[in-house]
């Protein structure tokens, strides 16, 4: 078939947009988990849009949902209230069970962001801390507050001089945060699963540790859910799968169900801290993106994909790990839920490459891990043709 087409697309996008991606593949259109692009090739979308498609592409509740919102009323400002934006505060209140309140913005960047400023203004009315430990290999966002969260000197290059105010410890070594801690911290960041920077668990002992750090020294413990969040590793968000409960938590990607969209939740100790113009975004609570977010929630629900995410991906964990043993230079699956990497002895990126000439999308987590993010509508028979495509790309890099 000619890709005439995506070849257009793709040199104009060389030309006239800056060279922060380098895209390989002009995507044009999407149904649940497949994608086409613009010469028709279908693909397997392992990616989710980078976390964002969890109820697949198309869905048929939340585009109705944002047509039907479009329609109606678009944006009104922050000045007023609209009803999609209160009911989806209600409702992530709820599903938290933090029994807080939420900010809403667009983007998971901005969403931490807020969570730091206002981590900084509680501790500056509690003994005037403001330094907040991070982990290396995490990833927090690109604005520069977050870029000096992010313990990664690859995004940090040629920033600086960044905000002060961040401490860096080793993940899943509770020793190493209690060494970071000191008279200025205020607060512990921390993905309950690290995307970026290796798809990386959190151990049971680590977060439960962090949680009583942060109750003997009174800091808050802030978790990012941008990756994770909404299902993925098969609860709500990733802290809940090990009985501990944050203070602050943020989320994005999937709540908008394909539109910009961003929050941050608090307990109820935190939920008057920010007070009136002390924290603001013109387009956070959308109307039209808090509608569709309203609608991934409700799918989520009607269709079971928080137990799907969990039984889908169990499989597709014993399927990789089956390559863990079958091949040599590939060393481990980690993960949970449809949040999944393969460490691979080389370049990761040859694997994905390899994968896309199959007919499955699929992300790096750093330079020597394949990420999976499917959507978690992802079926066991979909799955058997994505794992036979995974084998074949694997079986073509590494095979005899």
């Amino acid at each position: 078939m000619s890709n005439e087409k995506s070849r257009d697309i793709l040199d104009l996008y060389t030309a006239k947009v800056m060279p922060t991606y380098a895209p390989t593949v002009a995507i044009a259109s999407g149904k649940g988990i497949t994608v086409r692009d613009a010469d028709g090739r279908s693909y397997y979308d392992f990616t989710s849009g980078i976390g964002v498609q969890a109820v697949g592409y198309g869905n048929k509740d939340v585009t109705e949902a944002i047509q039907g919102q479009a329609a109606a009323l678009t944006h009104c400002s922050n000045l007023f209230v609209n009803a999609p934006e209160t009911l989806l505060a209600a409702k992530l209140v709820e599903l938290s069970g933090l029994g807080g309140k939420v900010f809403f913005c667009n983007s998971g960047a901005e969403a931490n962001e807020a969570a730091l400023k206002l981590a900084r203004r509680w501790g500056h009315a509690n003994g005037g801390r403001y330094e907040v430990v991070t982990f290396r290999q995490g990833f927090h966002g690109r604005t520069l507050a977050t870029v000096a969260a992010t313990a990664q000197a690859w995004c940090q290059e040629g920033y600086d001089p960044l905000p002060v105010g961040f401490a860096y410890a080793d993940y899943n070594d509770l020793e190493s945060v209690k060494s970071a801690v000191n008279e200025k911290t205020v607060a512990i960041l921390l993905e309950a699963v690290q995307g970026e920077g290796g798809v990386t668990p959190a151990t049971d002992e680590f977060m439960k540790g962090v949680r009583a750090l942060c109750d003997e020294k009174n800091l808050l413990m802030v978790v990012d859910e941008v990756q994770a969040g909404m299902g993925r590793t098969g609860t709500w968000f990733a802290w809940q799968g090990y009985g501990v409960q944050p203070d602050l938590f943020t989320c994005a990607k999937a709540l908008g169900g394909g539109l910009p969209m961003g929050a941050l939740v608090s307990n109820a100790k935190l939920a008057d801290v920010f007070t009136l113009s002390s924290h603001a975004s013109t387009f956070g609570g959308n109307p039209v993106a808090a509608a569709a977010a309203n609608a991934v929630i409700a799918v989520i629900e009607k269709e079971g994909l928080l137990a799907n995410a969990t039984k889908v991906g169990a499989l597709l964990k014993e399927a990789l790990q089956s390559f863990v043993d079958k091949y040599d230079k590939v060393l481990e699956v980690r993960g949970k839920g449809l949040m999944l990497g393969l460490v691979i002895d080389g370049d990761a990126k040859e694997i994905v490459d390899a994968l896309a000439g199959q007919g499955l999308l699929a992300l790096t987590a750093g330079p020597n891990v394949v990420r999976f993010l499917p959507p978690l509508c992802l079926g066991e028979d979909d799955l058997e043709d994505a794992v036979d495509m995974i084998s074949d790309a694997l079986d073509g890099v590494y095979g005899d």
